[in-house]
């Protein structure tokens, strides 16, 4: 029986196009009707793509060139991004801070480019990244196309703007993403948002594709409490622009509070302006457990 049903697998998803699972596969229940699935492919604002609504996010603890799920070493490291896409997570959200590019081809090899999206981000700032010389982003996303073996990039983001006049100090990069974007090296572009005044000039401005922002309901590493910060998420995705929530686990805080954690996902769910949820899982069994709590959330009628 065990052999039947592998065969069986393997021409189901010959049929479909897609790729074999693998053995690390864990079958995935299907959404309660009326629930919300976290594996549907949703609008990315207006950028055009749509994304799976459950991103991975690998800058967990990140700063130079190094996060918790560098840390893990090559093989599992891998073994997490192509277990999270045999799952269903089709978006990987990376940064030159977290030195998490040189993972994703090895660990994808053989998925078509199309199958999948890239995000990364520009460290423009002092700090964070071993060099000190911050080359302008027309030498930076060569290189990153290069590190991440693909011919473009999905999003990019000029990552953790502060100051609430970002838009005019950070003119010069935004320039260079947008002729990037004319010529097809990068789809979209954006910013991901470390202060409330950014966010609110991200709102504003018209070259925003879509913002990075952090968002639960306690409060927990947001740039203010979530009373003040969703009206600015809701005109952010009112303008069109995509909205990607971060820090939904509080930073990993809520990993042992099922309660909170089933809360925070309701609550930002239920905001109708997040499209997409980044969470830096750490092990297979966590992007199964939010999954889950995911399909326990209704959809508004």
């Amino acid at each position: 029986m065990k052999l039947k049903r592998r065969e069986f697998l393997k021409q189901s998803a010959l049929a479909a196009g897609t790729m074999l699972v693998t053995p690390r596969l864990t079958p995935a229940a299907e959404p309660t009707a009326g629930n919300f699935d976290p594996y549907e492919r949703v609008p990315l604002g207006k950028t055009g793509m749509n994304f799976s609504r459950v991103c991975i996010g690998t800058g967990m603890k990140g700063g130079k060139r190094e996060s918790n799920q560098t840390r893990m070493g090559k093989e599992k490291f891998e073994a997490l991004l192509h277990g999270a896409y045999d799952r269903g997570v089709k978006v990987f959200d990376l940064a030159d801070l977290y030195g998490t590019h040189p993972y994703v081809a090895p660990a994808l090899k053989g998925i078509p480019r199309d199958n999948y999206f890239i995000i990364s981000k520009i460290w423009w700032d002092s700090g964070g990244i071993p060099e000190k010389e911050r080359p302008d982003a027309d030498v930076v996303i060569p290189r990153f196309l290069k590190e991440l073996g693909t011919d473009y990039i999905d999003l990019v983001l000029l990552h953790c703007v502060r100051s609430p006049k970002w838009n005019e100090e950070l003119h010069k990069q935004m320039d260079i993403l947008a002729d990037f974007k004319k010529k097809g090296v990068i789809r979209a572009h954006g910013v991901s948002c470390h202060s409330l005044e950014a966010l609110e000039t991200a709102a504003r401005e018209p070259w925003v594709d879509s913002v990075h922002t952090r968002i639960n309901p306690y409060g927990m590493s947001m740039d203010g409490p979530a009373k003040v910060v969703a009206p600015v998420l809701q005109q952010i995705h009112s303008a069109g622009k995509g909205v990607v929530g971060m820090k939904i686990i509080g930073e990993g805080r809520l990993r042992n509070d099922d309660e909170k954690k089933d809360e925070s996902i309701r609550y930002v769910l239920g905001l109708g302006c997040v499209d997409i949820l980044n969470v830096g899982f750490e092990k297979l069994e966590e992007v199964d457990d939010f999954a889950a709590r995911v399909r326990k959330v209704p959809m508004k009628a």
